[in-house]
């Protein structure tokens, strides 16, 4: 499995199987402001690159997992930090019974779940992106993960929270393997990233198989006008 296209994910997915999504040109890409903050450029060292990117950003920040370090000037940060990328080429995943498929009609709930437990970025269109899974109790969506990007070959697993309140009871263990039991149907390897400082969260991944591919620097930026 080539796990080259991991190197730019989010260019392998807007220029490969989530094209459809992408707006830009063959320089720059991003999601629309609605589905992800996620942009990419095909070489982050060419300043060609984010003259086209700066076009497509308006007064949205975009998330940079790839190239942050390389923005030249003209262009202001608005976050920094690192992440891990994790890999499971030959992912191995089992169905959860008591996990359920959420779509547009949850989005409330999820938007709720993901503002209590701040997985990382999630619109009101994400969950279009990709299949989430859910668990609830008593009616409350209480737990939640899901596939977010697509780059040839792989997908990403992402939105992995749990409320509070049911900690503890290894509902993340479970989801995560339920949704990488429906990558795995199609052949593909499952991937993620996780922020360095959430230890708790890679030796969660690494008990289910995951090994950390490389460590990134990430960051939010917006061109600086006037």
């Amino acid at each position: 499995m080539n796990d080259a296209v991991l190197d730019n994910p989010v260019w392998a997915a807007l220029t490969g199987p989530h094209s459809t999504w992408a707006v830009g040109d063959d320089r720059a890409r991003r999601y629309p402001k609605d589905v992800a903050p996620f942009a990419a450029m095909a070489d982050p060292t060419d300043p060609r690159c984010w003259e086209s990117l700066a076009t497509i950003v308006g007064d949205d920040p975009v998330a940079l997992p790839v190239g942050i370090e390389h923005r030249p000037a003209g262009w202001r940060v608005t976050w920094s930090g690192s992440a891990v990328q994790m890999v499971a080429g030959d992912p191995e995943g089992a169905a959860d019974p008591a996990a359920v498929e959420l779509g547009e009609r949850d989005v409330p709930a999820i938007l709720d779940l993901v503002e209590r437990t701040q997985p990382g970025p999630f619109r009101a269109r994400t969950v279009e992106l990709g299949s989430y899974l859910g668990v609830r109790r008593a009616g409350a969506l209480v737990a939640l993960a899901g596939e977010r990007m697509h780059p040839p070959g792989w997908t990403e697993i992402s939105a992995v929270c749990t409320d509070p309140s049911v900690r503890g009871q290894g509902l993340a263990t479970r989801l995560v393997r339920a949704v990488t039991a429906g990558i795995a149907v199609r052949g593909e390897g499952a991937v993620l990233h996780v922020v360095t400082d959430n230890t708790p969260a890679i030796r969660l991944y690494e008990s289910l198989g995951f090994e950390v591919r490389r460590t990134l620097d990430i960051g939010g930026a917006i061109p600086v006008t006037g």
